[in-house]
C-alpha cells in the first residue's frame, strides 16, 4: 500500500510543493534566487555609483574652470600693469615668434593683400604685410593695457580733432549712429569716445566663441560707462532706450553672418558680401550716420576724426549709406593699408 502511494504521481507532486524552502532537495532553485538578488543589488549599486561620480566630476570641472578663469584674469591684470614700453617689447617678440616663425594667418593676409592691391609689386605687398603684423601685435598689447588704463593715459594717447561734432547732436538731443572699422586701434577708439562724448556710448558686438575673452573684452570696453549690446539684441535695446540721447557704435566692416549676405558690392577690388546692419538701424530709427576714422601718428598715439556721412537716412536708397561708408574706408586703407585688420578672412563668402 505504501509502495503504491509513493509511486503515485499525484502524491509525489503534493509532497514536492509542500516542502519548506530550506529543503536540501531544491539546491538549484535556491542558488537561482540568490544569484538574482545579487544581480539586482549589483545593478542598483552601479547606477548609484555612476550618478555620484558624474555629480562629483561636474562639480570638480566647474571649479577647475572657475580657477582657470581666475588665474587668466589675474595674469592679464598683472600684465596690463606693466609700462607700455615693456608691452611693446612683448609685441616685438610676438612679431618674430608668431609671425616670422609660426606664420600666424600668413596665407590669409598675403592673399587678402594680393587681391585688394592687384597693381602693387611683391615687394610693396611684403612691406605692407610686415607693417600690418607689427601694428597687429601692438594692438594686442595695447588692448591688454586698456584693462587697467586710466582716463589720463587714454586721453593722452587718443586725441579727437573735432569732438564738437558730437556736441552738435547732443545739444539737439539727437541720437546718432557711428560707423567704426577695424582700423588703427578700434579698442582704444571706443574707450576714447566713451570718455570724450557727452552722449552715452552704446557698442554693438558680435559674441565670440571663447566666453573668457568675450567677457574680458566687454568688461574693458564698458569700463567708462558704455553699454555693450549683443548684435541680436540691438533692436530690442534701441526700442527700450529710444528716448535716450546716445551714440550707437558699430564695427561695420566685418563679414555678415551666413543668412545675411544677400547684398553684394565691390570693396577693395573684390566682390564683397556686405553687412547692412548700420544702414537698417539708421533708417528704422532715423539716426544720422557719422564716420569715425583713426590715424596712427606714431607707436601708441592715435588721432580720431569724425565726419558726417548721411544726415537724412530715410531718404536714401538701399545700399547708399553702405556705399558711402565703404568708399570712406577704401580711402583710409589706401592711405595707410598696414593699419587695417588683414588677418580677418573678410572674403570667405563667394557670390
Amino acid at each position: 500500500m505504501r509502495r503504491e502511494r509513493d509511486s503515485n504521481p499525484r502524491y509525489i507532486a503534493v509532497q514536492w510543493f509542500s516542502r519548506p524552502p530550506h529543503s536540501t532537495t531544491l539546491p538549484s532553485l535556491q542558488r537561482g534566487d540568490k544569484n538574482r538578488n545579487i544581480f539586482k543589488y549589483g545593478v542598483g549599486f552601479i547606477i548609484f555609483f555612476r550618478a555620484i561620480f558624474l555629480i562629483v566630476f561636474c562639480y570638480l570641472a566647474r571649479q577647475f574652470l572657475r580657477l582657470k578663469n581666475t588665474v587668466l584674469n589675474t595674469t592679464l591684470f598683472l600684465i596690463s600693469l606693466l609700462p607700455i614700453w615693456v608691452l611693446y617689447i612683448i609685441s616685438d617678440i610676438l612679431y618674430h615668434v608668431v609671425y616670422k616663425i609660426i606664420g600666424y594667418r600668413r596665407k590669409v593676409v598675403s592673399n587678402n593683400l594680393k587681391m585688394s592691391f592687384p597693381n602693387k609689386s611683391k615687394e610693396e605687398l611684403k612691406e605692407i604685410q610686415n607693417g600690418f603684423y607689427r601694428h597687429f601685435f601692438d594692438v594686442i598689447v595695447e588692448s591688454i593695457k586698456a584693462v587697467t588704463a586710466s582716463e589720463s593715459f587714454l586721453r593722452n594717447k587718443v586725441i579727437f580733432k573735432n569732438i564738437e561734432l558730437f556736441d552738435k547732436y547732443s545739444e539737439k538731443k539727437q541720437s546718432i549712429l557711428l560707423a567704426v572699422s577695424h582700423y588703427g586701434n578700434w579698442e582704444w577708439g571706443i574707450l576714447g569716445i566713451s570718455l570724450n562724448a557727452k552722449q552715452k556710448m552704446m557698442g554693438v558686438y558680435k559674441k565670440l566663441n571663447n566666453t573668457f575673452f568675450n567677457d574680458i573684452m566687454n568688461k574693458t570696453r564698458s569700463k567708462f560707462d558704455a553699454d555693450l549690446v549683443e548684435m541680436k539684441e540691438t533692436y530690442r535695446y534701441l526700442l527700450e532706450k529710444k528716448e535716450e540721447c546716445k551714440i550707437v557704435g558699430l564695427l561695420a566692416d566685418q563679414s555678415p553672418v551666413k543668412n545675411e549676405y544677400n547684398y553684394w558690392t565691390t570693396f577693395l577690388n573684390q566682390e564683397t558680401a556686405i553687412y547692412l546692419g548700420p544702414e537698417k538701424i539708421s533708417k528704422k530709427f532715423n539716426y544720422p550716420v557719422l564716420f569715425c576714422s583713426m590715424k596712427k601718428l606714431k607707436r601708441g598715439y592715435y588721432e580720431v576724426f569724425i565726419e558726417e556721412l548721411c544726415t537724412n537716412p530715410k531718404k536714401t536708397t538701399k545700399g547708399e549709406i553702405t556705399s558711402l561708408y565703404l568708399r570712406k574706408m577704401e580711402e583710409k586703407i589706401n592711405e595707410q593699408p598696414q593699419y587695417w585688420l588683414w588677418s580677418h578672412n573678410r572674403w570667405k563668402h563667394k557670390k
